[in-house]
């Protein structure tokens, strides 16, 4: 870029950094795109004294295991720190995730001009601190303007199954070659873009031999035959690699060209295990490394680590390696990702009332409301929580399958080993509603064998096949990742709830997150969460916790049930079941009655269906709650 101008081009939440905007992807600014880079870029040294490390053992200690990586140290915020953009000496403005322009081909508004951002032709210019959507590229040389036009980003480029993303191969495509017909070194191009969006109407000229190709043929089967092999490029990393599959064409703002891949939990205590070992947990970021002969010097010097006087330093290091066995056997599983909800289960659900900075649980001392008996078996009021989530890597083409971490390919983050992963921490509040079990299990036997849930069990079969049975080889077991029955009722139960409360609580729906305990026999779990997580006041402005009071919860419960038996889409919504070649997971359910936003729901409105929760149509035998409070 050119020298004197300003570096920030942007600005996207800490949030957008796990879910939109991460390590990998690209961001649309107004005048250019860019790709966010890797954690080998990120620079700390100008954040100052602003506290970069999240601590959060249960989670540090799942990422090492699901990422293979023993060698993690810490969880990180993005770098950032206060400050004004007033000030062009403001040491804030030399802070932040690093970017690059990508595509790094760039096309000339006025004259059509195709060229490369590193190449001569084009300038950059930033220069207001305040307006960094002023960030842009010109043509510096345009004949047909005498100021310099603006230059956009080329929109193509060409991505592959492994989430190698490269930029397009103008020159090769155009002239079928890597060269031009009359020996040109670096040909000059021209894109003649002629109806918006529509790849087909888009021409890429050589301005030197003539040659002239359209876009449509790198488009589909087509694009197969005519694009060159996958160069195994990450940009993101600036790296190169063998790959053996073949790149297909996307366009920048394509939906599918970057994917998440994050583990999250809450901070949740121990449900036992005494006072030493709530303080282990308390102070664990201090002690996870500390040998043994270093306890007296810890306990002497280290703040915080003086509440741990009381025991002597055989007991105190028993308490530490009780808890990093603990936190080792949370997350280690034999397949698929570390299971973090079984401690929040145990917590939400052990009748205990907990009062911490990160988590502070009360029942309301009359139970259960009367009128709503029937309904819940316990309600919690969870006045503060902390959530984390961390992002392990993204994906490209295909979403990361919620259930089988291994069916779509991992794109790292960084070109080496990593010793830190991005996080963030949100703080919030909350509902936990748990179901009773019997009422529950009652229930599953009721309709397992109903026409149903057994078209449901099918559709899920269906789904799965359609989606990965060119990844997964032989004759796998389809049924394998079923959520179960339960989990029908009790992620129905909690759509219908967030959608109610959200006319009330002062939060819109996508602000609201929901967690679905479910288990089976074996490990019997039937609750939900509801709870904020979204950055704005910490997401403890106290309205959703009012609503577990029990005047307005019965009036929500009453509400949210009564309303479910009917939709305006009805009968067309009460009648819908999978069926056949069908490929959807849901039942009576659609945009009117169950469907939330994306950010609020878990499963992308899968697994919904009104029939398994109160009595819709002239059949109340599928309803859970026959009878409505």
């Amino acid at each position: 870029m050119s020298a004197g101008y300003r570096r920030r081009v942007g600005t996207v939440r800490p949030s957008h950094l796990m879910f939109t905007s991460g390590v990998g992807a690209l961001v649309d600014l107004p005048n250019f795109s860019v790709i966010v880079r890797g954690l080998d870029f990120w620079d700390y040294s100008n954040v100052g004294g602003e506290r970069t490390s999240i601590v959060e053992p249960r989670l540090l200690a799942a990422v090492r295991s699901f990422t293979e990586a023993p060698q993690l140290k810490e969880l990180r915020h993005a770098p950032w720190r206060p400050g004004s953009d007033t000030d062009p000496n403001d040491a804030a403005l030399r802070v932040g995730v690093p970017v690059a322009p990508f595509p790094r081909w760039l096309r000339c508004t006025a004259c059509n001009q195709l060229g490369n951002v590193e190449s001569q032709a084009f300038g950059f210019q930033n220069e207001l601190a305040r307006r960094t959507q002023d960030a842009r590229f010109v043509h510096q040389n345009c004949g047909k303007s005498k100021t310099p036009p603006l230059a956009v980003t080329a929109r193509f480029m060409v991505c592959c199954a492994n989430g190698h993303l490269d930029d397009f191969p103008y020159v090769m495509f155009v002239h079928r070659s890597p060269d031009c017909d009359d020996g040109t070194p670096n040909p000059q191009l021209r894109m003649h873009d002629r109806s918006g969006n529509v790849g087909a109407n888009v021409d890429v000229e050589c301005t030197h031999c003539g040659k002239r190709r359209n876009i449509r043929d790198a488009q589909g089967r087509r694009g197969e035959e005519t694009l060159p092999g996958c160069r195994g490029r990450h940009s993101h990393l600036g790296t190169y690699g063998e790959c053996d599959q073949h790149p297909m064409l996307l366009v920048v703002g394509a939906s599918n060209q970057w994917f998440a891949q994050t583990l999250s939990t809450l901070d949740v205590p121990k449900t036992s295990g005494g006072e030493l070992a709530d303080l282990v947990a308390k102070h664990w970021d201090k002690l996870v490394g500390l040998p043994k002969n270093m306890l007296p010097y810890g306990r002497d010097q280290v703040a915080g680590l003086t509440e741990f006087a009381r025991w002597n330093d055989d007991e105190w290091w028993a308490a530490i390696e009780r808890h990093r066995v603990d936190l080792q056997e949370e997350t280690e599983t034999a397949e698929g990702y570390p299971d973090l909800r079984s401690p929040e289960w145990q917590i939400l659900s052990s009748g205990e009332e907990v009062t911490s900075d990160a988590l502070t649980l009360r029942r309301d001392p009359v139970g259960v409301p009367g009128p709503l008996k029937n309904v819940y078996a316990d309600v919690v009021l969870v006045e503060r929580l902390r959530e984390v989530r961390a992002l392990v890597g993204f994906t490209r083409l295909d979403a990361p399958d919620p259930d089988d971490p291994t069916l779509v390919e991992r794109v790292r983050l960084t070109r080496d080993t990593p010793t830190w992963l991005p996080a963030s921490e949100v703080r919030g509040e909350g509902i936990f509603l748990r179901v009773d079990e019997t009422l529950l299990t009652d229930w599953e036997k009721r309709v397992g064998d109903s026409d149903a849930m057994t078209r449901h069990r099918a559709a899920y079969a269906q789904f799965r096949r359609n989606r990965y049975s060119g990844r997964v080889p032989g004759s796998p077991d389809w049924m394998k990742h079923w959520p179960g029955a339960r989990f029908y009722a009790l992620h129905t139960l909690s759509h219908l709830l967030i959608r109610t409360i959200a006319l009330e609580c002062g939060y819109n729906s996508a602000s609201l997150s929901e967690r679905i305990y479910a288990g089976d026999e074996e490990d019997p779990r039937g609750g939900i969460l509801i709870y904020t997580a979204v950055p704005d006041a910490e997401g403890t402005l106290g309205g959703l916790v009012a609503l577990a009071e029990p005047e307005p919860l019965t009036r929500l419960t009453t509400r949210a049930l009564a309303e479910a038996r009917h939709c305006s889409s009805d009968p067309l919504c009460a009648e819908r079941l999978p069926q056949g070649t069908d490929d959807f997971l849901h039942g009576a359910a659609c945009h009117v009655c169950l469907f939330v936003s994306e950010t609020t729901c878990e499963r992308g409105n899968r697994f919904l269906d009104r029939r398994f929760v109160v009595p819709v149509g002239d059949n109340s035998d599928l309803a859970l709650y026959q009878a409505i409070p």
